[in-house]
């Protein structure tokens, strides 16, 4: 996991490098981040699937494997189209990782134990997050950004290592349905391309929805008989779980939103050099490892609706501070905005996911991982293609800003529809 998000951080604080190297503008350097999220997405629930019937360790081996042989084509990418295909085999990998990694982790421990590994995983992702960026600002203070891909081979060697040491569980050795795993990938591989595509060609993009709603019926009625579907229809009739995938892709939209803007609000309208965008990114994330303990501990003993809410409406209130204070006078206020952030995000997060792993057995914990990495992809897929369309059709000087107070609505509104769940806990 430490691996899957050190890279996804790296890339977000080198995107204003590489739109400046390979000659593109920023909308179109946001598709380093799309390419990537969209394989996640076609590929998730399948491997989650995979996953229960070859065995979690298997699948995640090989996803492992993919994705540290996707770094290194990475590295080598001379061409905006070359960087964009290496980044699709890296989310492939990814996606793996993604949706079978709380499933072994799940396996690991006993059940009385769930709610501490899932607050200590949430640790180990913010920490990473947190580290991504100071990684990547140093790096690119010394060398250029292929060196940031690089220099994360070793690390996806180590992981591919100690593989060996994860639970193996061996599967159902049930048959693997290829045309629903088709028709999963085909639905959201149309979406993503035509809402990237929908500025340019509405008509495209009207045809390709059109498309994309035909195979996820399809995809749906033939799973809808199915014990295990691919698609968790069996988990989603909780309305508990369903509540909690819904709120984390308006969560996850609304951060994604204002991460995707902030380098380029850092560098552009502030102007900061590439060493302070990273270290200015840095308090967002380790606010969010520091808090871990104290949601953990929160979770066990208040409702998670309410937690959830106080979390995302913390959010909501960083990012609407980023957006409206005139920080060219005062950059150093960025930092207690974003802690703020942090903080919010740390209770939302770790409340959210122990509600949406605790709606589901522990027979289908692969299938919740995979919904899990699915609702936060959708949203962070939507997110980045919010800011691609308002750096568009917006001034540089204005659409970090813009995009800071719609991660505030989208943030604030999964507040909101986390209060459906407030209930009294003993």
């Amino acid at each position: 996991m430490v691996m899957v998000v050190l890279n996804t951080a790296i890339a977000n604080v080198a995107l204003p490098a590489i739109a400046v190297s390979l000659d593109v503008s920023p909308a179109m350097s946001v598709r380093v981040i799309t390419a990537y999220q969209m394989a996640l997405l076609m590929a998730l629930l399948p491997c989650a699937a995979l996953g229960e019937r070859l065995g979690y360790r298997r699948v995640f081996a090989l996803g492992v494997m993919l994705f540290t042989a996707a770094t290194v084509l990475c590295s080598l990418a001379p061409s905006l189209p070359w960087l964009l295909a290496a980044r699709f085999m890296q989310g492939l990998g990814g996606a793996a990782v993604m949706a079978l990694g709380v499933a072994l982790l799940r396996s690991a421990v006993a059940p009385d134990q769930l709610g501490a590994a899932i607050g200590w995983n949430a640790m180990a992702v913010a920490l990473s997050s947190a580290a991504g960026p100071a990684i990547g600002a140093l790096v690119l203070s010394a060398t250029t950004w292929p060196w940031l891909f690089a220099l994360q081979l070793p690390l996806g060697l180590f992981v591919l290592l100690i593989t060996r040491s994860l639970h193996d569980n061996y599967g159902t050795a049930s048959s693997v349905d290829l045309l629903s795993m088709a028709l999963n990938v085909g639905m959201f591989g149309t979406l993503v391309f035509a809402v990237d595509v929908f500025i340019d060609r509405p008509i495209l993009a009207g045809a390709l929805l059109a498309v994309s709603g035909l195979q996820l019926v399809a995809l749906v009625k033939r799973e809808m008989p199915k014990k295990a579907p691919l698609i968790p229809i069996d988990l989603l009739g909780s309305r508990s779980f369903s509540l909690s995938v819904l709120a984390s892709v308006f969560c996850f939209a609304g951060q994604t939103a204002a991460i995707v803007a902030l380098p380029f609000y850092l560098q552009r309208n502030l102007e900061q050099s590439a060493l302070m965008t990273g270290l200015y990114m840095v308090p967002w994330p380790l606010s969010v490892a520091i808090a871990a303990p104290l949601s953990r501990r929160l979770a066990d003993k208040y409702s998670t609706g309410l937690i959830c809410f106080s979390g995302g409406l913390l959010l909501a209130v960083g990012l609407g501070a980023t957006s409206l204070w005139p920080l060219e006078e005062a950059v150093y206020l960025l930092i207690p905005f974003t802690m703020l952030c942090g903080l919010g995000f740390s209770l939302f997060n770790a409340a959210n996911n122990r509600n949406l792993f605790l709606s589901a057995s522990i027979e289908r914990s692969g299938a919740a991982g995979g919904m899990q990495g699915t609702a936060r992809l959708l949203g962070q897929t939507a997110g980045a293609v919010i800011m691609t369309v308002i750096f568009t059709f917006g001034e540089i000087a204005t659409t970090p800003r813009i995009g800071f107070g719609l991660g505030a609505a989208l943030t604030l509104f999964a507040a909101l529809l986390s209060t459906l769940q407030i209930k009294r806990v003993a």
